[in-house]
């Protein structure tokens, strides 16, 4: 994956030590104190050469104050990429900057300032390796500099070999748990819309093999290609990009992919024997295991899966659905998939976590239905994004005899203690696989990635318009193939060549999945000599082995990139390592960071510019540059028939309004009325907007991450209905802000004598009263479905309300399948194929059960009618099939009558019989 370095779309407050920032509701060119941003525009240029690409990206600055500005940018790249260049053009003068040990970059870039020179500054924030922050600093009145940044990644390939390349727009804040610290960034955000800064993004892609298209979340100008044979093509984005979601590519070549070797000549001037001056080798593996092997699926083994229940997952996805309804749709299908004799668990997770079951229990009947009942209760109302608890928990579990671990993920990734949670995984890699899946735009790549990476397993994420569901069950598709083991690689070089590794060594294969292997070369070759790789390994028990046939002459024009992605894989590993031993030597990694020109996180670059013979003269103004955050661009819901309205993520702040350790009075119980009753949410009532106490402490980012500094049981309120919360008669505009037009930030003033408890009845009342009044047009269309009648502490909202929204009928009937693959024969099966039950009975052939005949009707309407998703349904359609075989029945007869009364043509051989 590949993300441009500075298009951010989400405005962060950058500070070192941590501080707090300010949230922005001005538009146009200010920062949150309405100052002038100095940063204009930024302009990306993307060169994709097969699967790996460079980024290079320029951000340009001007001055328009009186007086000398520092300007401090925040921003996301992808986890894996090696940023490798960093310069700054200043007038006519280009300065180059150097990679340095991190606290001596800082020193010189603070003396710098303090002497009036020009100083710019790079680095990677401590706790997640896809954060950095960027300082210009001493940037005079009217003076203009452009900053150049530069870095290479590798494409992740995709289910459908499309290769991805995201240039992250959007960096929402990420939840810092308690206790923890981050000396080194601190992140706020505005909404898309404020976003004071323009982006222009152009993609040249080149491949030995035809690109066939390219596509992306945002408009794109036509693909233009740029020979005959379209080897080569270039791609623009089109004019006025909003910052509401990172900039996406799928790129797909006409040629599925192949295993290939790529030697890359070592730098000249670098010494022989060095990763620089040594020739590097990248290998792309694609394994292909027996059909044979393939074809069979485990039924044994622990699944776990662990869903993220903060407030962000309350966020409307593009497809139209909310994170957390499509993680719910998405484990009713993981759960039906599942074969009959291995164990589960379910764990759930905010600011603290649940399970379901006190320890994994075996699948059956039973358990799927309870499980279910309770994944359907499940709400984004835990709170902030508290990942590693719940890890620490799954771990300390002893796992089951020959039930080996499978670990499924899911999260928005906004979590600020990235390596922390990746160590642990990998501390625990022997015991378990993992699976991981981030949701939504600006969810943390290096947290997802470096997860799937370090646990064996494998990464997806879901963007754009993407269905969860499909990615998910290759996940599950993978965890049932038959696990690869004692993973080896041999090579076979020509005398006096010898390779070392420079990637952590090989820990998990997947059919059709790519495995890149760095390697340094070192003595010397003809240009003619040929070297081969073979990975070894187990599968099903059987040896097996594939094996790449190379030559080592070097490519042609690929500068470093290969060096510098090798020397970023060697980084990485190093830096865990010394995690691990808890040894604060960095030297090894500082010598190899500055040797490659590859960043660290024991490195920052630093510029100086030292040409100017005059120092600057002024007091310092310190601008922090915004980016954009989708925390601001809150999900509408809708109730059927009626407009949309504006749904505030508030679980999460709830859940922070605490105690000593305890919910506040009133605050639990209202959440839990408002927002987890889901017939009020569909028809249109939801809520809740914040109320902050303007003498507080709280900032609103401590409220969201689980901090609230005060203890006054009385500072902290909601109200409801965001559509109409500026005139609302609950919201009082001479003590209020309106925040994009959603969040209301208010004092909540102690009353004397009266409890929190106390104050909330009134509260409640007040509110209640105000609900039950329309207001406009849309609010007497929706209080037609929803009129509450009663508002009791011991009691929901009740009133004429649909007790079930429209729900897709592939998901009713996979939600009727039994833990055994079996459906009944019954009223709710019938309405989902759209027949009466008595049609349904008398079409039965003779002698034919009702389960059996169910079943095959079943099958028939999914291939007959849902083979588009057939991704989605396939595993459980699977565990029907083997349902089916051993009964005895005419099955050539059953498909044939089905056909008939579901008027479809589908083939006895389709459904595996």
């Amino acid at each position: 994956m590949s993300i441009a370095l500075a298009v951010q779309l989400t405005v962060k407050v950058f500070k070192f030590p941590c501080c707090t920032g300010k949230k922005m509701n001005n538009s146009g060119l200010l920062t949150a104190k309405r100052n002038p941003v100095p940063l204009k525009s930024i302009e990306v240029e993307l060169q994709v050469r097969d699967h790996v690409a460079t980024v290079v990206s320029t951000l340009n600055y001007e001055n328009k104050e009186d007086k000398p500005v520092e300007a401090v940018f925040v921003f996301p790249l992808p986890g894996d990429a090696a940023v490798c260049h960093f310069s700054a053009k200043v007038g006519q003068t280009h300065i180059v900057a150097e990679v340095k040990e991190k606290q001596q970059a800082r020193e010189e870039y603070d003396d710098a300032l303090s002497s009036g020179q020009q100083a710019f500054l790079l680095e990677e924030s401590d706790q997640s390796p896809d954060i950095f922050s960027l300082s210009v600093g001493s940037l005079p009145p009217g003076e203009s500099a452009s900053i150049r940044l530069e870095y290479v990644t590798e494409l992740a390939v995709q289910a459908d070999d499309g290769l991805r390349f995201c240039l992250p727009a959007v960096l929402n804040p990420r939840y810092q748990p308690q206790g923890s610290e981050d000396v080194s960034v601190q992140v706020t955000s505005v909404p898309a819309s404020l976003v004071p800064y323009s982006l222009s993004f152009s993609a040249r892609v080149s491949s030995p093999r035809p690109v066939s298209k390219v596509e992306s979340s945002c408009s794109l100008e036509p693909l233009q290609h740029l020979n005959t044979d379209q080897t080569q093509a270039m791609v623009k984005l089109a004019a006025g990009h909003k910052f509401d979601r990172d900039v996406e590519l799928l790129i797909y070549y006409k040629d599925a992919h192949q295993p290939t070797a790529v030697v890359e000549a070592g730098q000249a001037s670098a010494k022989p024997g060095t990763l620089m001056g040594d020739p590097v080798v990248m290998l792309s593996l694609y394994p292909e295991f027996p059909k044979s092997v393939m074809s069979s699926l485990t039924s044994c083994g622990e699944f776990v899966f662990l869903m993220d229940r903060s407030g962000s997952m309350d966020y409307r996805m593009r497809n139209g659905q909310s994170r957390i309804d499509s993680a719910k749709d998405t484990l009713l299908l993981l759960l039906k998939s599942l074969p009959m004799g291995c164990y589960f668990n379910i764990y759930s997770f905010g600011y603290r976590f649940e399970q379901i079951f006190p320890k994994s229990v075996e699948y059956n009947q039973q358990t799927m239905q309870e499980a279910l009942k309770k994944v359907e209760m499940m709400f984004s109302d835990l709170g902030g994004t508290e990942i590693l608890r719940p890890l620490e928990d799954i771990y300390s579990k002893p796992c089951i005899i020959s039930h080996p671990r499978q670990l499924f993920v899911f999260t928005d990734g906004e979590v600020r203690n990235t390596k922390e949670v990746i160590d642990l995984v990998k501390k625990n890699a022997g015991s378990h696989r993992c699976f991981s899946f981030g949701i939504g735009e600006g969810v943390s790549s290096a947290l997802i990635n470096g997860m799937a990476k370090e646990g064996g397993g494998h990464a997806q994420f879901i963007t754009r318009t993407d269905r969860m569901q499909p990615k998910v069950m290759q996940s599950l598709k993978f965890a049932l193939h038959p696990f690869v083991a004692d993973i080896s690689v041999a090579w076979d070089l020509p005398k006096g060549v010898s390779a070392t590794l420079l990637s952590p060594p090989v820990s998990a294969l997947f059919q059709g999945q790519r495995s890149l292997i760095y390697a340094q070369l070192t003595g010397k070759s003809s240009k003619e000599a040929e070297g081969s790789v073979t990975v070894k390994y187990s599968l099903a028990g059987q040896p097996s082995q594939n094996q790449l046939h190379f030559n080592l002459k070097p490519a042609e024009d690929t500068g470093l990139t290969i060096h510098r992605l090798g020397a970023r894989a060697l980084i990485r590993s190093l830096e865990m390592e010394e995690r691990k031993i808890c040894n604060r030597d960095k030297t090894k990694v500082v010598q190899l960071s500055v040797q490659s020109g590859v960043s660290s996180s024991f490195t920052a670059f630093i510029a100086v510019n030292k040409t100017n013979s005059q120092a600057i003269q002024g007091p310092l103004v310190r601008r922090n540059v915004p980016t954009a955050s989708l925390n601001y661009h809150y999900a509408p819901l809708k109730s059927k028939g009626s407009a949309n309205l504006v749904s505030p993520r508030s679980q999460d702040i709830f859940a922070s309004l605490r105690s000593n350790g305890r919910p506040k009075p009133g605050i639990q119980y209202m959440n839990a009325v408002l927002m987890q009753d889901d017939r009020a949410r569909r028809a249109g009532w939801v809520g809740c907007s914040v109320l902050r106490s303007s003498e507080s402490e709280n900032t609103y980012e401590q409220l969201r991450s689980g901090r609230c500094a005060t203890s006054s049981d009385e500072k902290c309120y909601s109200t409801l209905r965001s559509s109409e919360l500026k005139r609302s008669s609950l919201c009082d505009q001479s003590s209020h802000t309106l925040v994009s037009g959603s969040v209301c930030f208010t004092t909540a003033p102690s009353q004397k004598g009266k409890s929190a408890t106390g104050q909330f009845s009134q509260m409640k009342k007040k509110l209640f009263d105000w609900l039950k009044t329309p207001k406009t047009s849309l609010d007497t269309e929706n209080a037609a479905k929803f009129q509450p009648t009663e508002w009791d502490v011991h009691t929901k909202l009740a009133g004429a309300v649909p007790t079930q929204s429209y729900r897709d009928p592939l998901l009713q009937l996979v939600s009727l399948q039994e833990a055994s693959g079996c459906w009944l024969l019954n009223a709710a099966l019938a309405a989902i194929v759209e027949k009466n039950i008595e049609d349904m009975t008398r079409s039965k052939p003779a002698k034919v059960s009702e389960e059996v005949w169910a079943t095959v009707l079943a099958l028939v309407w999914l291939y007959g009618f849902k083979i588009s998703a057939k991704e989605e349904w396939d595993l459980l359609a699977l565990k029907a099939a083997l349902w089916l075989h051993p009964q005895d029945a005419p099955f050539a007869e059953c498909v044939e009558a089905g056909n008939s009364l579901l008027g479809c043509s589908v083939q006895k051989d389709d459904l595996g019989l």
